[in-house]
């Protein structure tokens, strides 16, 4: 099986500019809609908008990790207690 090799960073860029702004434009515009909210100061510890808040502080850290923080970041730790789904 061939190696993957990553992107150029000026490739990488080239290709995912739009793509990112559009998506930045999208989380901006959600957040937008949030606070004009009537309660918008009501939710300032909501713990949605905590993770929200700190997801985007993880996004101006750089190392190649950003994806794999955020995931955890919204996931459930494991629960070794959890069942096991029954077949049909």
């Amino acid at each position: 099986m061939p190696a993957i090799t990553p992107l150029a960073a000026d490739q990488a860029l080239d290709r995912y500019f739009l793509e990112a702004r559009s998506k930045l434009l999208d989380v901006a515009a959600i957040l937008d809609r949030i606070d004009r909210g009537d309660n918008a100061s009501a939710l300032s510890q909501d713990p949605r908008m905590l993770k929200i808040h700190e997801a985007l502080t993880l996004l101006q850290k750089r190392g190649g990790t950003r994806a794999e923080n955020i995931q955890l970041l919204f996931s459930l730790a494991y629960d070794a207690g959890w069942e096991k789904p029954q077949p049909r």
